[in-house]
């Protein structure tokens, strides 16, 4: 049973999320990526108990920006999904996770050392240039599960 509910479409709009935050960062870059889109869909938590689909998740706007600049400034974002980012789409919405983002719910590039927090939420490492964050401790349970 998948990690959650998805239709043929998310794959493909994952998988161009995926892409366009992290593509110079590899496939294991892309799948962390892929793993904070799928975590903030399962999170029953302040910022995100609002999500019930995919699509929400990718397009969700807080504070005025969307959640993910890629939306916004992504060349790459609008383009079509490619084989292999299909793939490791599919891979994180059925079950793949890992640390650093195995529970992360925020990622970003500080183009400098990650703080060690990040709007008040611990910093639980790092790939290359993304350091991932996930909630701080009593906030978000749900995020745990599944």
């Amino acid at each position: 049973m998948p990690r959650v509910k998805y239709i043929d479409s998310d794959i493909g709009l994952v998988a161009r999320m995926m892409r366009a935050e992290a593509e110079g960062e590899g496939n294991q870059g892309m799948l962390y990526v892929g793993n904070v889109i799928v975590n903030r869909l399962v999170a029953e938590c302040p910022d995100f108990k609002d999500l019930r689909t995919i699509n929400d998740v990718i397009y969700q706007v807080q504070g005025g920006n969307y959640s993910f600049e890629a939306v916004q400034k992504g060349n790459m974002f609008y383009q079509r999904a490619r084989p292999n980012e299909k793939r490791l789409a599919k891979l994180t919405l059925d079950y793949w996770r890992d640390h650093p983002a195995k529970y992360a719910l925020w990622y970003f590039n500080p183009y400098a050392p990650c703080p060690p927090t990040w709007y008040g939420q611990p910093f639980t490492g790092q790939f290359k240039n993304h350091c991932f964050y996930e909630p701080a401790p009593d906030t978000c349970e749900s995020v745990y599960q599944g």
